[in-house]
């Protein structure tokens, strides 16, 4: 990424810019963090790059531009997007039933007491719609959160989450079916596998297999050329390894390269956490968002589906619908959009932002988020496991909002 104009030029200053670089370095140093890729956009320019430390510590080998990074829940935005794409063509409607694409999801159960080991299940008291599957309301949970839990139990056991080398998404959408709903549609948010469920009512609608809608309809028109469902053997090179946190704040390696599950040949697609990309090509699918669906004379939606995209669709923030906190992120004052999270009131979520931010992350550390006040996209990239080891994305957006001075 090349820069046209200064930092000065673009509103920040560069002497406070400076501690984002620092802020880095002391993950980096410490032994905390492998990497750091921290690229800001304003006003459709590169207003600052930083990139430190190691893709692979034990080799020392640097990270760079080209570095491929597991966004993980970061797909999930695009995936979206690509619903989205079918909305504008008429193809459903937010409150269909999901059913009536995918028929396995027509008869659900719902646990009558999520903690109880008796699985004790009554008929759900309405069909989930495609609008609850976008904003993590349709009664999905996610496994990890919470392993000890019994619906959690069955999951794990049926391999439903994130897992390339499981079977297509057609055979997993049945297991999906197969097992009970945490609560009734529409009455809470819970962070969920509703988006890979989401992937899978993509490929139904339009006929194709999720990575083929991807390539064909958003990552080649975007030029996102290093962005995709998993790695080829000459690219390998190009991944970096995943780590894990190791008592005592430091690291270790959880998912090697040649060992990755993202390696081709892959057999299911994620709408929910399966993509690989670079600061570069993400900063792209940013500012197309900015501009209100279009990037250099390609429109993949119009500004009104953005808008209505990156407003609050809850009655009210995450917390008042049973979710305070996920991880380091508090959800007083944040609600949630189409496939973001949304912030409400910067004074609620105790952090230093602007109303209307529009945001989401990767459970390797990942994160970006867009500012359409400032018109300004950020994208932070690196490879820990769990992301919530350290509050690295609130002194991010602290850091970042600090340095602007116009």
């Amino acid at each position: 990424m090349q820069q046209s104009k200064s930092a000065q030029e673009l509103g920040f200053s560069p002497e406070r810019l400076d501690r984002l670089r620092d802020w880095a370095s002391s993950y980096i140093n410490s032994g905390k963090l492998p990497c750091s890729v921290i690229a800001i956009m304003r006003h459709g320019e590169l207003a600052f790059e930083d990139i430190q430390g190691y893709m692979d510590v034990e080799n020392k080998t640097p990270v760079s531009q080209d570095t491929l990074f597991r966004i993980y829940s970061m797909t999930k935005p695009i995936t979206t997007v690509a619903a989205m794409m079918l909305y504008e063509e008429g193809r459903f409607q937010f409150n269909d039933p999901v059913s009536k694409y995918i028929p396995a999801l027509e008869k659900m159960n719902v646990l009558v007491d999520p903690k109880s080991e008796s699985l004790k299940t009554e008929p759900a008291e309405s069909q989930m719609t495609i609008r609850q599957l976008m904003t993590h309301t349709a009664g999905f949970i996610y496994a990890f959160k919470d392993p000890s839990r019994p619906l959690s139990k069955l999951y794990n056991k049926k391999q439903i989450e994130f897992n390339p080398t499981g079977e297509p998404l057609s055979q997993w959408i049945e297991e999906v079916a197969s097992l009970p709903l945490a609560f009734h549609p529409g009455i809470k948010w819970e962070y969920s596998i509703a988006t890979d469920v989401l992937g899978y009512l993509v490929e139904v609608i339009s006929g194709q297999p999720l990575d083929t809608f991807f390539n064909e309809r958003i990552l080649r028109p975007l030029e996102m050329k290093d962005t995709a469902f998993s790695v080829m053997d000459h690219d390998l090179d190009r991944l970096a390894t995943l780590y894990k946190y190791k008592t005592g704040d430091r690291i270790s390696v959880s998912e090697s390269p040649e060992k990755s599950g993202f390696r081709a040949p892959i057999s299911r697609i994620q709408g929910g956490g399966g993509l690989v990309s670079t600061a570069k090509d993400f900063l792209r699918f940013q500012q197309m968002m900015l501009n209100k669906g279009v990037l250099n004379n390609v429109r993949l939606l119009g500004p009104k589906t953005i808008d209505l995209m990156t407003i609050n669709h809850l009655p009210g923030d995450i917390a008042s619908m049973g979710q305070p906190k996920f991880g380091e992120s508090i959800f007083e004052g944040v609600g949630f959009g189409l496939g973001f999270a949304i912030m409400l009131d910067p004074t609620k979520a105790q952090l230093l932002a602007s109303p209307g931010e529009y945001c989401w992350g990767g459970a390797a550390s990942t994160a970006f988020w867009n500012d359409p006040a400032e018109d300004m996209a950020v994208v932070f990239l690196t490879q820990l496991s769990p992301s919530d080891t350290y509050p690295m994305r609130r002194e991010l957006r602290i850091l970042v909002n600090q340095a602007l001075i116009d």
